[in-house]
């Protein structure tokens, strides 16, 4: 018996040129066909946008959105991804919003809400995330949030609404 598959919004993004593979955006290119090496079936991907630094690094990154399928649970997906950042030189420990060579977030699965010690899915911050909203909404904007149920399209409309100056 065949194992049912799943389908995940992925969040990527880069902030560091390589040797290998040249600019961030160039980055995400070459991950994305690691991950389509290692058996992870594309419905979507969306366009590579520039965005600003979150926190101590410098450097602008490199963002995009994908939608997978896989027969992996979340933890096996987890690991995969994990293990794609380490090959492309991403360190696991150190200060958080580092320059990244490689960062693979899940964002959303079609099981609806996750959790465990690793892994939280939603992603606990995506709401707030327009470089994870923007190309999501892109690709997937009908997909609901199991929390609020509000699409990524409506998430992504109310985080970049104009809001009226305080007086």
């Amino acid at each position: 018996m065949a194992k049912p598959s799943h389908l995940y919004l992925i969040a990527l993004g880069s902030n560091v040129r390589t040797v290998s593979d040249g600019a961030p955006s160039q980055v995400l290119e070459s991950a994305l066909e690691v991950l389509e090496d290692l058996g992870l079936l594309f419905h979507a991907v969306a366009p590579i946008i520039t965005t600003p630094p979150v926190g101590p690094s410098q450097r602008k990154f490199a963002n995009s959105a994908a939608v997978i399928e896989t027969f992996r649970e979340p933890e096996a997906l987890l690991a995969l991804l994990k293990a794609t950042e380490q090959i492309f030189g991403r360190k696991s420990l150190g200060q958080r919003w580092r320059a990244r060579v490689l960062d693979l977030d899940i964002v959303l699965w079609d099981g609806g809400v996750w959790d465990s010690e690793s892994l939280a899915i939603p992603h606990p911050e995506f709401r707030i995330r327009d470089f994870v909203l923007q190309p999501a909404s892109v690709i997937a904007g009908d997909w609901r949030d199991p929390i609020t149920n509000l699409s990524l399209a409506q998430l992504y409309a109310r985080l970049t609404k104009p809001r009226p100056i305080p007086r």
